[in-house]
């Protein structure tokens, strides 16, 4: 009798002890395992997100001074353009105050306070 309970009780730690187990146990082998993408497993790539890494060398080639050479010319282009926009009548005629076109003459009792350049006129 005490044999049998003893051996019982053996059973159950046994079983209890695989019962609370961790270790995941093997699948089985099926299309899934076979290296192909399904639908359940599908193949997403692994991305690295690293910098690239920049060729340096101790020399100056004809394409970084061709490169240099184009941005001067469009800062020099660049600087025409402001030129040209100076010279425009609202910029140079004391008479515009900054407007686009040269506010009206009102009279005393009829002025208005501008906006723009902060005169009565």
């Amino acid at each position: 009798m005490l044999r049998y309970l003893f051996t019982i009780i053996l059973v159950t730690v046994v079983a209890t002890c695989f019962a609370q187990s961790k270790k995941k146990k093997a699948k089985k082998a099926d299309a899934t395992s076979t290296g192909q993408p399904s639908s359940l497993e599908p193949y997403y790539p692994k991305k690295d997100y690293e910098p690239k890494k920049k060729k340096s060398s101790g020399k100056v080639t004809y394409d970084a001074t061709e490169k240099f050479y184009d941005r001067r010319e469009e800062l020099a282009k660049q600087e025409r353009r402001n030129e040209k926009e100076l010279e425009k009548p609202e910029n140079t005629n004391p008479l515009y105050f900054g407007h686009k076109r040269p506010p009206k003459k009102r009279p005393v009792h009829k002025m208005k306070y501008c906006k723009v350049c902060g005169i009565r006129h």
